[in-house]
């Protein structure tokens, strides 16, 4: 079996669409899109990344099915009933003398790295941060479901590995988000989810590639093969969108942080 995740290109997070940069590296992914042997296609709801899909699809004469579990990762801290979590995000913003919510794993490095367990495939579930939000409860949701699709496929969870019940060469294309495309790697890998969403960087449009390795009769595990390709962007000499990351250096304040 195969797997592609494909972030959403470069996003218009105001009215949940792409921008003009975006467009152009969807187009880019949309000329790659028939080599990719894309499979069977799966989306999320969300604008951005349905926009992201829409070139490669007609492209491709293929319908991908919306699932909602797609959705970029929901899990969210409300710092007003856990003020003592302002350090670890540091500058919330406030409406109305309110913190605002913020997306649960976007903490700081001065914090998340004092604290091993989040470090740890099975520790990270008893953080402080993990039981004073939503993210276990979303973080079961999400892979729950994408268990189950993989059954559909023959590829059944079993502890650590998954137990082959129909050894295919299917692939299932995901178009999605970084958020949740780290915790599905982090499941099939058994890692802690912050070690991904803090050490890798999925750049807008790219493509990650997953295979299973069958060494024994019955049993596999999944390999990735790319991460974070963009060499669709390569080609058409489009740069590489920063949306991916923060600032390289503190000082560079025309860079996010």
């Amino acid at each position: 079996m195969r797997l592609l995740l494909i972030r959403h290109g470069d996003p218009d997070y105001a009215h949940d669409t792409l921008t003009e940069k975006g467009w152009r590296e969807v187009k880019l992914l949309a000329e790659r899109a028939e080599s990719l042997n894309m499979g069977s296609c799966f989306v999320s709801p969300l604008g951005r990344a349905q926009d992201t899909a829409a070139p490669s699809l007609r492209k491709t004469g293929k319908n991908a099915q919306t699932l909602d579990w797609l959705e970029e990762f929901p899990a969210r801290v409300d710092l007003n009933q856990v003020p003592e979590f302002a350090k670890a995000y540091p500058n919330t913003r406030t409406a109305e003398g309110k913190y605002q919510l913020r997306v649960v794993w976007d903490i700081v490095p001065s914090y998340w790295t004092e604290y091993r367990e989040y470090f740890d495939s099975e520790k990270w579930r008893e953080s402080e941060i993990s039981r004073k939000s939503d993210l276990v409860q979303n973080y079961d949701r999400v892979t729950e479901a994408f268990d189950a699709l993989l059954s559909e496929h023959g590829y059944v969870r079993e502890g650590a590995h998954y137990r082959v019940e129909r050894e295919n060469e299917d692939t299932l294309t995901f178009f999605c988000h970084f958020g949740v495309s780290c915790v599905l790697m982090s499941h099939l890998w058994s890692t802690s989810p912050f070690v991904l969403w803090h050490s890798l960087a999925l750049a807008p449009s790219s493509v990650t590639e997953i295979v299973t390795e069958e060494r024994e009769k019955g049993i596999a595990y999944f390999r990735g093969l790319k991460v974070g390709d963009t060499s669709h962007l390569y080609a058409g000499h489009e740069p590489v969108s920063f949306a991916a990351r923060f600032a390289e250096t503190y000082g560079n304040r025309d860079q996010r942080h």
